[in-house]
């Protein structure tokens, strides 16, 4: 994974551009891209620090505040789809990807593989 610019150099760009010079010039002398002059530019706007966001780290899971609705809903009826909870989720105000719905439900514990050799026609 590449490595974040430098804060020095972060730190020289923006103040080029708080002096009065054009975005595509500091870019050129500078030699990055004139959308990481404007986001290093916006970023010290907002934060008075034009430093890169942290980086990796673990990702909380977007369901978090639903966990006791899900649960719920879960134990109601457990045949229930994956894509029912995302269109229930929705519903609710809740906008998810199946994928997101699908962490929850294995992090939790319910998701199930279904098993082949329970179909299987008995022996003769």
């Amino acid at each position: 994974m590449p490595k974040p610019y430098s804060l020095d150099l972060r730190e020289r760009v923006v103040a080029r551009v708080l002096a009065g010079e054009t975005v595509r010039s500091v870019a050129q002398a500078f030699q990055v891209s004139d959308a990481s002059v404007v986001k290093w530019s916006q970023r010290y706007r907002q934060t008075a620090s034009a430093a890169a966001k942290p980086m990796g780290g673990r990702r909380h899971f977007v369901l978090a505040g639903q966990r006791a609705w899900l649960l719920e809903r879960i134990a109601l009826d457990t045949s229930v789809s994956l894509r029912q909870l995302q269109a229930e989720l929705a519903a609710r105000g809740v906008k998810v990807s199946y994928g997101a719905v699908w962490e929850f439900v294995h992090a939790e514990g319910l998701s199930f593989k279904k098993n082949r050799t329970g179909k299987r026609a008995g022996s003769t």
